[in-house]
This record gives C-alpha cells, structure tokens and sequence, in this order.
C-alpha cells in the first residue's frame, strides 16, 4: 500500500516543528560567538593616610592611638570585673582612596599607570601611596546569532592565544549571562 501525497505532505508538515524543537532541547548548547577585541586594564589602588576614630578598652589600644578620651564603664562580655576603662582615640591609617587605570588594545604593550600622588613623607596625614596592583585580560566576544555582547576575562597564558575574528562556542545561561570558564583553552 502506496502513501498518499496528503498524508506526506501532513506528515512532513508534522515533523518540521518536531525536528526544530529537538534541535532547540538537545541540540549544542550555548551561542557561536566572535572575538570582536582583545583589551588589557592594568589598576593600582591609591591608599591615603588618613585619621581615623575607634574606641576600644584602653589596656588594648591600637599603636599609634592619640587623642584618647578615658571613661570608666562595665564590661558587658564580663572579661573584666567592675568598671575599667573604655578609650575613643584616632590612629592614623592607609585607606583605599581611588584606583589609577591603564588600558588599551591587544596590539599595545600593556603598562602600568603612573598616578599622581601627594608629595608628602609616608608618616604625614595626606601623604599617598600606590597600594594593590591588578592585571586584566578581557575578551570581547559578540553572538553571531543575535548581537549579543559579553566581556570575558581571562589569564594571560589563555588570552594571548586568541586572534580577533576567531570564532568559538560559548555557554550562556538562561538569563543571557556568559560562562566564561566555557571559553575552550588553546
């Protein structure tokens, strides 16, 4: 017995939604994207010397304390009995102030910033010094599909070893967030 033309045509018109949401459900996860740019930011944290306020009991003072204002309380954790004394003073401390930056592409020799700082002696209120450094590689990857950006940062070793236009399958999660440990190592 010979299928007739109609129930093909109702057949194939059947199995074309079925075939696009198998491939939807478990076909390869993720978007094929492009390497648009390659970028490095190099940071340094300026810290400031700046006066800071505490208060603590006065037989554990911080070094360095001044201004100190004496009153007798209870100690409520019972470490000590009776009164004893309880301290407000002001220590002088490095503080992160704000962050110097240098970027650029991957064709430039990634530099560290040389930020301005307060020509004054270490030991002084306002003097400044570069504090915690940090190193950045980002790709910056575009959906192939639909337009979509992600930035990615990744080790040196791993970035260096991707060209701009190179194009690879990245896992992204249902709200359109990249998983960047997906980005394949070469």
């Amino acid at each position: 017995m010979r299928p007739r033309p109609r129930r093909l045509a109702f057949l194939a018109l059947l199995l074309i939604p079925v075939l696009a949401l198998s491939w939807r459900l478990f076909g390869p996860r993720g978007f094929s994207v492009k390497v648009e740019a390659k970028t490095w930011l190099y940071e340094i944290e300026v810290e400031k010397r700046v006066l800071e306020t505490g208060s603590g009991w006065c037989d554990e003072l911080p070094p360095g304390a001044g201004g100190v204002e004496r009153r007798m309380i209870a100690d409520p954790s019972g470490v000590r009995s009776g009164l004893a004394e309880h301290c407000r003073y002001t220590v002088a401390e490095w503080r992160k102030r704000w962050v110097a930056q240098a970027s650029g592409p991957a064709t430039e020799p990634p530099r560290w910033p040389t930020p301005q700082l307060a020509d004054l002696p270490p030991e002084e209120i306002g003097a400044e010094r570069a504090g915690k450094r940090t190193q950045r590689y980002l790709l910056q990857l575009r959906s192939e599909r639909n337009g979509v950006d992600w930035n990615c940062q990744l080790p040196l070793e791993q970035w260096q070893r991707f060209q701009e236009g190179e194009s690879f399958r990245l896992m992204v999660d249902r709200f359109s967030t990249a998983n960047c440990a997906s980005v394949p190592v070469r």
